[in-house]
């Protein structure tokens, strides 16, 4: 794996291990963790743009089912809704 890729990785993961709320920081970086490894260069890019929304928008993605229009239906956006702890 290119030195590049892995620091694209771990940027993720950090971005989703201090989100500002301990709930999301949870949430996000056990999915994180849990995916990363697996997912190729197209899928870190939709992971990337996921992790731009706002914790309330990803909260009530997660929990309520609310379809936010911005978040994109793709392999990160399904997997992340059928993640659990």
């Amino acid at each position: 794996m290119s030195k590049k890729l892995e620091l694209f990785k771990k940027k993720l993961l950090y971005r989703a291990s201090y989100r500002g709320t301990k709930e999301m920081d949870i949430l996000l970086s056990s999915f994180v963790k849990k995916y990363v490894n697996d997912m190729d260069e197209i899928e870190l890019n939709y992971l990337e743009k996921f992790l731009d929304f706002e914790d309330e928008i990803i909260y009530n993605f997660y929990n309520f089912n609310k379809n936010d229009k911005n978040i994109e239906k793709n392999e990160i956006s399904k997997k992340f809704k059928k993640f659990k702890i």
